[in-house]
């Protein structure tokens, strides 16, 4: 029987490293704040004891009296200083070079760009798969298992709500990737002129196939054969050799040649 196989590592972005040690932070200080509020009793684990106290009477003796520690204890609370504040780690935009906590671009497909420069740059736009597919010339082992997997967002279609929904890639993404398969941009244009010449070749053949289809379609249907049957019109007979008594009639319709001999 094989050992059951180890699961692959899952990888985080700066992102969520950056979310999780915020929220583990912020569980650490809702903690510390909860034991400052807490009595010394319930914090130490203290317990109640009785302790004497001397008091002078002023008569010449001393009066003992016994008092309980908690009580003194429970009048006052712990003070403690509240926790530092810890800086979160933030990500820096790669346009405006510019620190933020969260985004739509860096928590939809791992980009480190904040929501200002997202909503002022046409290069943040999104395009579907058949475009990426068309455009750039990506097949779906380059969007679906080359590494890194492209990120996508799910999107109602708009032509019918019933079809499947459609998927949509940051087209910056989607031109870096296109770039790796091609290798360069000289490359990718290139694969775009054979693709089309390809295609306008492919278009001329069936083209010229459907031409020639017509074309026989239209002799088949004037043309008719002649299914009766011919008789021969031969002209006057001709003497072909004397001695042998050989003679030839010739068809005045078609030109057959009769050649015959005398007894």
């Amino acid at each position: 029987m094989e050992p059951p196989k180890e699961a692959a590592p899952v990888v985080l972005s700066a992102a969520m490293r950056a979310k999780i040690e915020r929220n583990r932070q912020q569980a650490l200080m809702l903690r510390q704040a909860r034991l400052a509020n807490r009595p010394l009793s319930a914090v130490e684990g203290a317990t109640s004891a009785k302790v004497s106290k001397i008091i002078d009477s002023g008569a010449g003796f001393f009066i003992e009296e016994e008092g309980h520690v908690e009580e003194e204890q429970s009048s006052r609370k712990v003070v403690q200083q509240p926790a530092p504040v810890i800086e979160p780690d933030y990500l820096v935009c790669d346009d405006c070079e510019k620190p933020f906590m969260d985004s739509y671009l860096s928590n939809s497909f791992d980009l480190s760009v904040c929501d200002k420069c997202r909503d002022n740059e046409e290069k943040h736009k999104l395009i579907s798969r058949t475009e990426a597919k068309q455009h750039y010339l990506l097949k779906d082992c380059d969007l679906d298992k080359r590494e890194p997997i492209l990120r996508f967002i799910l999107k109602k279609n708009p032509h019918n709500p019933r079809w499947g929904d459609m998927k949509l890639y940051l087209k910056v993404q989607v031109e870096k990737r296109s770039l790796e398969v091609w290798g360069s941009e000289e490359a990718l244009e290139e694969a775009k002129e054979t693709r089309e010449e390809n295609k306008e070749v492919k278009k001329q053949k069936r083209f010229n196939k459907k031409v020639k289809e017509l074309r026989r379609a239209v002799r088949s249907s004037v043309w008719t054969k002649d299914t009766s049957a011919h008789r021969h019109e031969y002209g006057p007979e001709e003497e072909v050799d004397p001695e042998e008594d050989l003679f030839k009639k010739t068809c005045t319709t078609c030109g057959h040649e009769l050649t015959y001999e005398k007894m």
